[in-house]
């Protein structure tokens, strides 16, 4: 619990300016407004999507808002904040199936474009995976980029971790063939594979995924699936045009939103799940191996809020 604690916290300062952002406006509208009507409604609205919550998870909210708020008879706009939160948790909850890989053998792609925090998230997701006790081998299928294999090299060491890698320039499918070779023989839980992320040439990312999968279902057909994308929290709506992007070229089944620290954007992890349908499942806050989290939409929505947990 002192790591959740500890991380809390950290969430609570990193989201400061998401919530100096979006809070303060919103305090002084339920403050503000003596009746519950549409202009009260309206600069709700607004609040929310100038924090980049986004327009079909602000639309959501509201309905949700406005169907509690008659459903209870609510004339007061000051009770109306403890509704608001309710519904931003209600639309971000993941459910636990969201993690069903950490119980299966599983493949676990992450895929991003450079400078999200790509590489750090595949060696901090590793770090945590081992501390469940979780046989993990890491994948150097990045092999685009010099320095991604050292780096995760570096955080497979960390981790304690096996780690299979190509030269640099050489064939990702090829190391991620080599990679499930060296799974199955070390009997591995997660196969986690770095890969290279470059939207600005969708065609070759799209042909690279799709031999990589090819090779994992032809090599490895009983493992579950589980493909992520890494985002930078700090990029907001950019961070969601990116993510569907990607989702045109892969099947993808989750986001890790990293920098969470120091945004004012943090609204977007509402954003991404309502306008995409795809969950936010880790956040990250910081450099430590302890700042990668489960999404938690209690806290994430307390710590925007400022709700004492």
């Amino acid at each position: 619990m002192e790591e959740k604690k500890g991380f809390f916290k950290r969430l609570v300062a990193g989201l400061a300016k998401t919530r100096d952002n979006i809070v303060s406006g919103i305090d002084a509208i339920f403050n503000g407004f003596s009746s519950i009507d549409d202009d009260f409604y309206d600069e709700i609205e607004e609040i929310l999507v100038m924090g980049d919550i986004g327009i079909n998870a602000t639309t959501s909210i509201i309905e949700d808002l406005k169907a509690q708020v008659k459903a209870r008879n609510i004339k007061e706009p000051s009770e109306c904040k403890q509704l608001l939160i309710n519904s931003i948790k209600n639309q971000m909850d993941v459910g636990e199936t969201a993690y069903e890989f950490e119980n299966r053998r599983s493949v676990v792609l992450v895929i991003g474009v450079n400078g999200v925090g790509k590489t750090t998230s595949v060696g901090k997701l590793a770090g945590k995976l081992k501390d469940q006790g979780k046989k993990v081998v890491l994948a150097a299928a990045d092999t685009f980029r010099a320095a991604a294999g050292e780096q995760l090299t570096e955080w497979a060491h960390r981790a304690n971790v096996d780690i299979i890698s190509g030269q640099e320039g050489s064939d990702p499918a090829s190391v991620v063939y080599d990679a499930i070779a060296s799974a199955k023989a070390r009997n591995a839980d997660v196969l986690l594979c770095d890969t290279a992320g470059r939207l600005h040439n969708k065609k070759n990312l799209m042909n690279e995924l799709g031999k990589i999968n090819r090779i994992i279902e032809r090599e490895y057909p009983e493992a579950f699936r589980e493909t992520l994308v890494v985002l930078d929290g700090t990029t907001g709506q950019n961070a969601l045009a990116q993510a569907r992007e990607f989702k045109e070229v892969a099947d993808i089944t989750g986001i890790i939103l990293t920098k969470l620290d120091g945004t004012a954007k943090g609204g977007i992890a509402v954003a991404i799940h309502a306008e995409l349908g795809i969950p936010v499942k880790y956040i990250g806050v910081g450099e430590t191996i302890d700042d990668l989290q489960k999404f938690n939409a209690d806290q994430f929505v307390n710590a925007l809020f400022d709700v004492k947990e």
